[in-house]
């Protein structure tokens, strides 16, 4: 008979789980500093989570971290991890601990339950929609540039027209992947924007690119330099949408490349939102893996 009860010490739990958080990462392509930095960061979170042993017949066969935590003054629910024992996997375990991880969540008013996949998972949460992924790639040399494209500062003029259209998108991001209402993405945007970018050109460790083909601007670029030690984060990567299709969205990546190395950085991170698969399949073919997947449904969870 499957239980599921929370421990009293998860000591064992927390070495196992940094270990193998560490190990996805560096196999993403993060350095030993950025993988680092990221245990450290999700360390810092680890006390608020509740973990439990799942047992069968007094066996530990594996583990379940939730959580409950206030968003908006909404409360959310978390599973921060699911391990089931290689020698155990695929006899029901995994089901459990989910069903029960959902069961935890409900019965604290969660009436959304989200989780970070850092691991392969198979199919236990294809019903949860896919919010967005954080993808990256280790720069081994510098890229070439594609033909007729150049990337160049941005300029004062053109910012103002610029921050406006961006903070439009990622609005119409956040709705797309289903994550927040439109009121809320906006309040988000305008929260978020002004923590990133609060000097504007100005502002340190930043990178912002107008793309041109043939004298023409074509799209525009937003990083962030040393996000994590020696990793870049693109916030945006933008070709204008009467140049898509034409091989463009390459040369955006090889543009943001290129500006990674400027840095002295040579680990390039994006997100990409769920709904948005168009940029899913430019980052695969060109060799950016999942570093992170964040999924969540609603709660009560339809069996079907």
């Amino acid at each position: 008979m499957t239980e599921i009860n929370a421990l009293v010490d998860s000591g064992d739990w927390q070495k196992d789980f940094e270990r193998r958080l560490s190990s996805w990462l560096l196999a993403a392509g993060l350095g030993d500093a950025a993988t680092r930095r990221t245990v450290e960061e999700t360390r810092g979170r680890l006390g608020d989570w509740t973990v439990a042993g799942i047992t069968d017949a007094g066996t530990r066969v594996g583990y379940v971290a939730v959580s409950v935590e206030d968003e908006n003054g909404v409360p959310t629910g978390r599973i921060g991890d699911l391990r089931v024992e290689a020698d155990q996997a695929g006899r029901g375990y995994e089901e459990a601990a989910r069903d029960w991880a959902e069961e935890w969540c409900a019965e604290r008013g969660a009436a959304q339950v989200d989780i970070r996949i850092t691991e392969p998972v198979g199919a236990l949460f294809d019903g949860y929609g896919v919010r967005g992924q954080l993808r990256a790639r280790r720069i081994g040399s510098p890229p070439e540039p594609v033909d007729g494209v150049t990337a160049r500062p941005m300029t004062p003029a053109e910012y103002p027209e610029w921050l406006a259209a961006e903070k439009l998108a990622y609005v119409d991001d956040i709705v797309r992947s289903g994550a927040k209402s439109p009121e809320e993405a906006a309040r988000k945007s305008d929260d978020d924007f002004a923590k990133l970018i609060p000097e504007g050109l100005a502002t340190p460790a930043t990178t912002l690119l107008v793309l041109e083909a043939a004298g023409e601007p074509i799209g525009t670029g937003w990083l962030k330099h040393g996000h994590l030690p020696g990793a870049t984060y693109g916030y945006s990567l933008h070709i204008d949408e009467r140049y898509r299709g034409k091989g463009y969205g390459r040369a955006a990546m090889v543009a943001g490349e290129q500006a990674t190395l400027a840095a002295g950085d040579s680990v390039l991170m994006f997100t990409v939102w769920g709904g948005n698969e168009v940029a899913m399949n430019l980052y695969t073919s060109v060799g950016y893996r999942i570093v992170e997947e964040y999924r969540s449904t609603g709660l009560p969870r339809s069996a079907a």
